[in-house]
């Protein structure tokens, strides 16, 4: 029997395109019956691997671009019927934190409602995530254990896992957020899930395809 398909979803909470994006993963899930594997990574690393820079800062000074820019995420927001957004008035926010954060919540079986509430008040109520109290007052008001939290994000296992996921995507291609694989197949992009969902549909008939001429 061929190995499920394997589709995942890089991450980083600084990113807003990646927030929206993680929006629009459910329907995608229920209309192919795939499960996308959430993977978080370091972007800050991505871009200092790779010589790439934010949006924030390669957009700043050129005419018109930012504009469009946010024109295409107002068009993104109402394609999606997305209301729970808004620009962090902090932004950029320093990640590292909130990154190591939620391997450790992983590690601890709180990825869930670590992952909901860092994007809450990242994107929904933006605060400044990178500050120490406003971090735990953040996860405290959503209910989260953060200090259990909290007293493994020093711990070795979780620091060396954030920068094996972060070296391996680069690896892989990655240079930016939000990025996904359908298999080996890379896609970088808010923009890039129809095509995601094209490339979920065209392997999902490549493999059942193939197992019914193993089958005959």
């Amino acid at each position: 029997m061929a190995a499920p398909l394997k589709v995942e979803f890089h991450f980083d909470f600084g990113s807003p395109n990646a927030y929206l994006a993680e929006l629009v993963l459910p329907e995608i899930e229920k209309r192919t019956g795939v499960t996308f594997d959430y993977v978080p990574v370091l972007l800050g690393g991505v871009y200092k691997a790779t010589g790439n820079m934010s949006p924030f800062d390669s957009l700043r000074g050129i005419k018109n671009k930012g504009e469009y820019n946010a024109l295409e995420t107002e068009r993104f927001l109402r394609r999606h019927n997305i209301t729970k957004f808004k620009q962090n008035p902090f932004f950029p926010v320093n990640t590292l934190m909130l990154m190591r954060g939620v391997i450790a919540a992983e590690f601890e079986g709180l990825f869930q409602p670590y992952f909901r509430a860092a994007y809450h008040h990242m994107w929904v109520e933006p605060k400044k995530m990178d500050d120490p109290q406003v971090f735990r007052d953040a996860f405290v008001s959503s209910g989260v254990d953060i200090d259990r939290v909290i007293a493994r994000i020093q711990q070795d296992d979780v620091k060396n896992k954030l920068i094996e996921n972060t070296q391996a995507a680069v690896a892989r291609g990655e240079f930016g957020s939000p990025t996904f694989f359908v298999g080996e197949e890379m896609f970088f992009g808010k923009d890039r899930l129809r095509e995601v969902e094209e490339e979920i549909v065209a392997q999902l008939a490549a493999a059942k395809g193939c197992a019914r001429r193993q089958g005959t």
